[in-house]
Order: structure tokens, then C-alpha cells, then sequence
């Protein structure tokens, strides 16, 4: 099957676009966007892996669903279009930022420029229909984003994955800690927060990790 996806991303999953669940995945998510409302906009399904090609890749935050909301989602996990309100995890996460680097907290959410950088923004669900959370998910895009994640820990060496919450640190189990880095906390959510994800220091201490694997650190 022929995916418009970025060169170096289509070679390196080249096998899951043959296999059925993939197409079973296609015709459904094709279905969803002639019969209502999905976000993103079509083009923008594979906008993490264009931004930030396989080779690039130095830091993967991984996150669950797209927003579901008018406006947000643009295929960057976290991630909101110029113009729109931050989401709360994503007020938090620049909180963190500050607290952690004194960067001041931006006046957009669009998050382009830390995919530009190297860092992969994966949802694990690359589309969902409009206000309704979770609609897309065991459809056939999870071992698809697996795939992509694997494919990272198994072929590439000293990358930073962040895995905020219980959702993302199950994903743990594919990657090794000896030749990458694995930062956990819970979410960045208002319901966790609290809980652990303030004071984490996580941002600095990818940086740090990449200036001692001599990688370009990371412009929060």
C-alpha cells in the first residue's frame, strides 16, 4: 500500500503499510472522514512523522489521543494550532518548562518547533471524531504507532522517551534502558500534576543527556 508519509519514516515501517490491519485501519479511518466530522484534517494524520523524519529523532513524548475539539489537533501529540487556548496538560507541561529552565511560558501552543528539532510528538491514536474521546482507539492505529516506537528503540541509540502517565509508560516494556533514556512521571494533567509531573526536571535532564551523547540540546 502506497502511504504519503515522510521517505525515511515509509522505509522504515514499509511492512506494517502491507499488512491487514493496517488496510482494515485505512478503510475504516477513510469511512470516518466522508461520513463526520474527524480531526485533524487528513493531511495533517502523519504530521509528527513529517516534521520529524526517522533520522532526526532524539526525543519521543508520546501521547494517547488527538484533541478533539475545533481547531486543535495537528497530528503533534500535546501540540494546539497557533490561536487556540492551551489545554490544560499542555498549560502545565509549559509551567514545568519554566520552573525547570526559566523559559517563559509561550504565547502559542504549536509545538512544530520541538518536532523540528528532533522531537517525535507520537499519539498513539492518530485520529478521532470530533468531542468524542477515544472514538478512534483498537482500531487498528495502535500497533501501527507500536511499530513506529519499536522501530526507534530497535534501530537508533541514546533517544529521550518521555512517558507522562500510565498510559504512555506501558509502553516501556519495548525499549532498552541501556542504550536509551526512559523519563516516567504521571501526567500533566490538573488530576496529577501535583502529583509528581511539577518538579520532574525532565527537560533539563534530556537536555543534559543529549549534550553528554554529544546531540544538540533541545530549545525548549
Amino acid at each position: 500500500m502506497n502511504v504519503e508519509i515522510e521517505a525515511t519514516w515509509k522505509e522504515n515501517l514499509q511492512p506494517e503499510f502491507d499488512k491487514t490491519y493496517f488496510k482494515e485501519l485505512v478503510a475504516f479511518v477513510k469511512s470516518e472522514y466522508q461520513s463526520t466530522t474527524v480531526y485533524p484534517s487528513g493531511k495533517l494524520i502523519f504530521n509528527a512523522f513529517n516534521l520529524c523524519p526517522f533520522h532526526q529523532v532524539k526525543v519521543v513524548i508520546i501521547g494517547q489521543d488527538p484533541y478533539h475539539g475545533p481547531g486543535q489537533a495537528h497530528g503533534l501529540c500535546f501540540s494546539v494550532q497557533d490561536g487556540i487556548p492551551f489545554p490544560p496538560s499542555l498549560r502545565n507541561i509549559f509551567k514545568e518548562i519554566d520552573n525547570d529552565l526559566h523559559i517563559p511560558i509561550p504565547k502559542s501552543g504549536n509545538l512544530t518547533r520541538w518536532a523540528q528539532q528532533g522531537v517525535f510528538l507520537l499519539n498513539a491514536t492518530l485520529t478521532v471524531q470530533a468531542n468524542q474521546a477515544g472514538s478512534h482507539q483498537k482500531k487498528g492505529w495502535e500497533p501501527f504507532t507500536d511499530a513506529a516506537i519499536k522501530r526507534i528503540a530497535d534501530e537508533k541509540e541514546h533517544v529521550v522517551f518521555i512517558l507522562w502517565g500510565a498510559y504512555a509508560q506501558r509502553k516501556a516494556d519495548m525499549i532498552d534502558k541501556s542504550k536509551h533514556l526512559i523519563l516516567e512521571s504521571v501526567h500533566p494533567s490538573p488530576l496529577s500534576a501535583s502529583r509528581g509531573f511539577f518538579g520532574n526536571h525532565q527537560f533539563s535532564k534530556t537536555n543534559e543527556y543529549l549534550l553528554f551523547h554529544k546531540k544538540e540540546p533541545i530549545q525548549w
